[in-house]
């Protein structure tokens, strides 16, 4: 069988191959260390880590498409994000759902959410909608996620009720949501009209916001885990 070499100044495609082998040391690591936590966090740290491994299946992919053809995994990506994103939307209700009674209406509101933003950045880099109203509906969905963690119901609960655990594990995710999901429309607008050097930029930024959020979102909850047990 043939295979194409990985061009060592090919840095898009080596960040492939990095980010590749991170998420599945990540996946071992969260599933070993879940018997370190109590039963509430067990259930986090399990959904921490199927967002890495179903992360570093789609990598798998997605580092082929790139090195074979040298164009952008864009369905395989958002096909990632459409799974990993609500499981990481799920990590904040789980959080809550520990410390106190959480309405279902929340865990929807926030899944509807990210399900916009991601529709929308899907359909405008794929050109089934005009790129930069796609980019603003995206852009709308995460906004609302911002209100909802920093000022809406779901503060309000972890502020009311939370433990000092639950409370720290809180208030690092939605530092990961604002500042670290921001690196996300970063790459939307430098891969505008994404070719050539264009695409390689995109999906440096991309690889990157995911080896950041998805890996640190999971060690927020390993953190807040252990330091629970130890309590």
């Amino acid at each position: 069988m043939e295979t194409t070499g990985l061009n060592p100044s090919d840095y898009t495609g080596v960040s492939f191959w990095i980010i590749s082998a991170a998420m599945v040391a990540a996946t071992y690591f969260f599933t070993v260390e879940r018997d370190r936590a109590e039963g509430k966090w067990k259930t986090s740290l399990t959904v921490a880590a199927m967002v890495t491994g179903i992360a570093a299946i789609h990598y798998f992919y997605m580092r082929g498409v790139w090195v074979s053809t040298g164009e952008s995994p864009t369905v395989f990506r958002y096909v990632d994000w459409l799974l990993t994103v609500p499981l990481q939307i799920v990590e904040f209700f789980l959080i809550l759902s520990a410390i106190a009674v959480v309405r279902a209406a929340l865990f929807w509101k926030l899944l509807i959410a990210s399900v916009v933003m991601l529709v929308g950045g899907y359909l405008g880099e794929v050109g089934a909608m005009s790129y930069w109203p796609a980019f603003a509906i995206g852009m709308a969905g995460w906004i609302y996620i911002i209100y909802e963690i920093f000022v809406g119901e779901a503060s309000q609960i972890s502020a009311a009720e939370g433990t000092e655990a639950s409370k720290t594990a809180f208030n690092a995710l939605r530092l990961i949501v604002t500042v670290g999901w921001s690196i996300y429309p970063i790459g939307y607008i430098v891969g505008a009209g994404a070719a050539g050097d264009a695409a390689s930029n995109l999906n440096l930024v991309y690889n990157l916001a995911d080896f950041v959020n998805k890996i640190a979102f999971g060690v927020v909850i390993w953190v807040a885990a252990t330091s629970s047990s130890k309590a």
